[in-house]
């Protein structure tokens, strides 16, 4: 029966997003402690193999909020660096305001330079972004919800750079780097200050998360806890393998997403409106490029893709390139035909620093890149030139390039042209706080 027969009040629901975080947390096997995120696993659904459509800031929530690749939305930069959405109007909430939804966002959006732009029915801003602020104006949006549904929108700035000072908690000398990263002093130290601003994030999560249930609400709000891309460190952030496509992925509400359950199904960002649309039973925009996950969650499908796609264009510097995921390999192409690392794309610290200084600019990058995920999965060694894995890349190749002729990827017809007054790095620079160019 539908919420209209039954007289039912569509679920709310909740999207709370990180900067920066990646898979590294707690729920996920890593010794980055967020004691609410895993309580919220531990009542919901986790997804151990959930991918963004891009690497990169605005590009990745702009495809989760319109159900499309960047290339088939328009974002194909940063919003602050005066790129933009083809038509706003695509965004979830206009979706959801004929169904009765009431739209609000607090913090971080990073898909308009002005917010207004979007349309949301409130919208509450805070230098920085930063948890406490955020989650605090959350918090009291919830304490005084509205009687219709609600679409609420938290954005954290946390885990972006520059990271929270560590504290006790988190000891350097007992810290692991992340898996691309040597373990030194200086990268202990880089990733006992990620686990700091990990911390608070899961502090606001928590602070959102009890509100909710005081008020009420949790019964019937569904949870969308996630990020937009790997963890800010070299050959993550801003990279097509699983160390930036990889992303937490945390549902907790009606429909199913209940009893700390764990979906191993590959799963993508574009993969959220749908579900959303099917869990509301209302019609899907004809746009729409992901898959509905109620049938991983009601068991009627063990997955929903054989391959998932991910893109990068412009983050602060220009770096087109494509990637294709399956079960078993990772096929990336560059299109800029460069064959050094693009610097500008990698943020500053520690760990780029330690990087830098032992010859990282002269690294080779390869223009063709497949990976063997079952025996390299932190991918690192390229085996496209091997001629016993002939067969593999012809597949991965036929795969991207069918799904680039699909999308109607204007990269098949040459570099992707900016908007007017939009800005970019010099991909042979080294930092992305290096003064950029109008474009």
């Amino acid at each position: 029966m539908s919420f209209a027969q039954t007289g039912a009040m569509r679920p709310n629901i909740l999207y709370v997003h990180s900067h920066d975080s990646g898979r590294y947390l707690q729920p996920y096997g890593h010794a980055v402690p967020a004691p609410n995120l895993q309580r919220l696993a531990n009542e919901g659904v986790l997804f151990r193999q959930a991918f963004n459509a891009a690497p990169t800031c605005s590009p990745s929530r702009a495809s989760l909020l319109t159900g499309m690749c960047p290339h088939s939305n328009g974002m194909f930069g940063l919003a602050h660096r005066g790129f933009v959405l083809n038509d706003y109007k695509q965004h979830i909430l206009h979706t959801l305001r004929p169904a009765g939804y009431y739209s609000a966002l607090f913090g971080v959006q990073h898909i308009a330079k002005n917010p207004a732009t979007i349309g949301y029915d409130k919208t509450q801003m805070y230098q920085g972004s930063h948890v406490e602020e955020v989650s605090a104006g959350a918090a009291e949006f919830l304490r005084n919800a509205p009687k219709t549904p609600f679409f609420l929108d938290v954005g954290f700035h946390e885990t972006h750079r520059p990271y929270r000072k560590a504290g006790p908690k988190e000891d350097p000398r007992f810290c692991l780097p992340p898996a691309p990263i040597p373990d030194t002093p200086q990268t202990r130290q880089d990733i006992a200050e990620f686990k700091a601003s990990a911390r608070v994030m899961d502090e606001g999560v928590g602070l959102i998360l009890k509100t909710l249930a005081a008020a009420g609400l949790a019964d019937n709000t569904l949870v969308i806890s996630t990020t937009d891309h790997g963890i800010a460190f070299p050959a993550m952030k801003c990279n097509l393998t699983d160390h930036g496509m990889g992303v937490s992925l945390i549902m907790r509400g009606p429909g199913g997403f209940s009893g700390g359950k764990v979906c191993d199904a590959m799963v993508s960002h574009i993969d959220l409106f749908p579900t959303i649309c099917d869990l509301l039973q209302i019609e899907r925009p004809a746009w729409l490029q992901g898959k509905s996950l109620l049938p991983l969650i009601g068991g009627a499908a063990a997955e929903i893709h054989d391959e998932i796609f991910s893109e990068v264009n412009y983050h602060a510097a220009y770096e087109p390139k494509r990637a294709v995921r399956t079960r078993r390999w990772k096929y990336i192409r560059h299109f800029d035909g460069r064959t050094r690392p693009n610097l500008p794309n990698c943020d500053d610290g520690f760990s780029k620093t330690l990087w830098l200084e032992n010859g990282w600019r002269d690294r080779p990058v390869d223009a063709e890149q497949l990976f063997d995920l079952m025996f390299d999965p932190n991918e690192t060694r390229n085996v496209a030139a091997d001629p016993a894995q002939r067969a593999a890349l012809d597949e991965m190749r036929g795969r991207l390039d069918r799904w680039m002729r699909a999308t109607a990827d204007p990269l098949l017809h040459g570099p992707i042209q900016p908007p007017k007054g939009a800005t970019a790095n010099d991909p042979d620079g080294i930092s992305p706080q290096e003064t950029p160019r109008t474009l």
